[in-house]
């Protein structure tokens, strides 16, 4: 057997697995577009409610505008949360990625890591659509509320994607789904407005930092226990 052969039959390294099952998911979820779409108009229409029925003489925009973004990503999260799983149980799917030479905590980055890209691609779309709805000039935080859009949305996925697992198999998914993550995201999104809000208030970026610390600790500590807890989420 020539060296290309045996390099060919040697099961996929973690980073490389992950990346197989990311773009899996990606492949799919752009042939359709259901998913993404869904969320997109969920995002967008949300946005546009909460417009209309705010008081602009009651409560100033920069005040609104953050609690309207976090409060719409942690809920247009979950319809691609839940569809991170449920793409795979029409053909039972999720048994050949559980008898695959892979390691489980690289299915679950993979998932992790197309459920990034989607929450992230709702963000892209809808931060500039509030920001315009609201007049909200952002200037020179404009790179700092993407971290801290980053920062939360690897928060959200890496708590999501592990119950979007557990919750899969069971008969009230699309219910236990939200009730099992809402009080695991409530620091994220706690963390993530509260930045914002100083961030969209112009005030300087080393105010929002104590905000900033806690993503970063949370993304840190969530990213590395769910990933060792993903094997015991799944049955053979």
């Amino acid at each position: 057997m020539s060296s290309a052969d045996v390099a060919l039959a040697r099961p996929p390294g973690m980073l490389r697995a992950s990346w197989l099952v990311a773009s899996k998911d990606l492949a799919i979820e752009f042939r359709t577009r259901t998913a993404f779409l869904s969320a997109l108009v969920f995002a967008l229409l949300a946005a546009t409610i909460f417009y209309f029925a705010w008081d602009s003489t009651a409560v100033a925009a920069p005040d609104l505008a953050p609690g309207v973004l976090w409060v719409i990503f942690t809920f247009s999260g979950l319809l691609g949360l839940q569809r991170s799983f449920s793409v795979e149980q029409a053909d039972r799917a999720i048994d050949a990625l559980l008898v695959a030479p892979v390691d489980r905590e690289a299915i679950y980055l993979g998932k992790a890591m197309a459920n990034l890209v989607f929450v992230c691609g709702v963000e892209a779309i809808t931060i500039p659509a509030v920001m315009l709805l609201y007049n909200l000039p952002l200037g020179r935080g404009v790179l700092a509320l993407a971290a801290v859009a980053l920062l939360a949305a690897i928060g959200l996925v890496a708590v999501g994607t592990l119950f979007a697992a557990m919750a899969v198999n069971t008969r009230l998914a699309e219910l236990l789904l939200p009730m099992l993550s809402l009080p695991f995201f409530v620091p994220i999104v706690m963390a993530a407005a509260g930045s914002t809000a100083r961030l969209l208030a112009g005030r300087p970026v080393a105010e929002a930092w104590p905000w900033l610390r806690i993503l970063v600790a949370f993304d840190i500590v969530f990213v590395v226990a769910c990933t060792l807890a993903f094997p015991f989420t799944l049955e053979e």
